[in-house]
């Protein structure tokens, strides 16, 4: 390697790393204010805490609006991971039916569901609301799977299908020679090769699901049933005072999140880049 591409190469990790640490300071203060007492808070916001108050965490953990962080925690994993379940199942059985059809029917239906991640949700809040309260869906973990089902499976028929039309028919027709139903051939030869583009669904569900404030406050607020997130908006009305508390419960929110998106990273971009070789 020559000297001026070695700089250039240096340069760019240098680059790269300011970058990273840049990216690090709101987690950086996020844990610093957690872990001050109230009186260190105003009058040193970005220093070190002379002291550490873990107490802040089990204060926060106790919660708020008589739902504890850990019963919060509970009903988001619920939700995130039913959703998770639901929307591989329903958008990788979809996407094979429309890849696998080459006529007209088949280009309709993906437009359809292409329509879904265009339209913005929010416009339908008000009548899913009013329907789902009708049947007993609102205030409750099962009503958030069912609809948060609904809200994703366009976008995991979009990059499903895209990765069904590159895997070869040899597979399938091996299959049907042997017997096999359509049905047994989706489950045992289609789907275990969909395994990059499944993980990188169950990233990006997982982290919408997880992160999503909005449609959980409006189907979940003042329920057993709430989610972190709505959790962690009580604190902000009940502990406005005490940041300490507030920034404790964010904390305790974001660690999940971020631990299963540092684990799952290589898988989420294994999915947009991967294939069958």
């Amino acid at each position: 390697m020559n000297r001026p591409s070695a700089l250039n190469t240096f340069g760019r990790e240098l680059g790269a790393l300011a970058l990273a640490l840049l990216w690090c300071v709101p987690f950086y203060y996020l844990a610093i204010v957690s872990l001050k007492p109230m009186s260190e808070i105003f009058a040193d916001p970005v220093g070190f805490p002379d002291q550490l108050a873990f107490a802040n965490y089990a204060e926060a953990w106790r919660g708020t609006m008589g739902v504890s962080l850990g019963q919060a925690m509970l009903n988001s994993l619920i939700v995130t991971i039913g959703s998770v379940v639901a929307v591989i199942a329903l958008g990788s059985a979809s996407a094979y039916v429309i890849a696998r059809n080459g006529r007209r029917m088949g280009t309709l239906l993906f437009f359809f569901f292409v329509i879904g991640i265009i339209l913005p949700h929010q416009l339908s809040v008000v009548p899913l609301y009013s329907v789902m309260r009708q049947i007993g869906l609102v205030g409750n973990q099962l009503g958030l799977i069912v609809l948060y089902s609904g809200l994703m499976t366009p976008m995991s028929v979009f990059l499903y299908s895209g990765f069904v039309r590159t895997l070869p028919a040899d597979y399938e027709e091996a299959a049907e020679v042997d017997g096999a139903s359509r049905g047994r051939i989706f489950l045992k030869v289609i789907f275990p090769l969909l395994a990059p583009v499944t993980g990188t669904v169950a990233v990006m569900v997982g982290m919408v699901v997880w992160n999503d404030f909005f449609i959980q406050l409006i189907f979940l607020s003042g329920s057993p049933a709430q989610t972190l997130p709505v959790a962690v908006y009580g604190f902000v009305g009940e502990f406005s005072a005490r940041w300490n508390l507030v920034f404790a419960a964010v904390f305790v929110s974001v660690v999940p999140i971020l631990a299963f998106y540092l684990l799952a990273q290589k898988q989420l971009i294994k999915g947009f880049t991967g294939g069958i070789k």
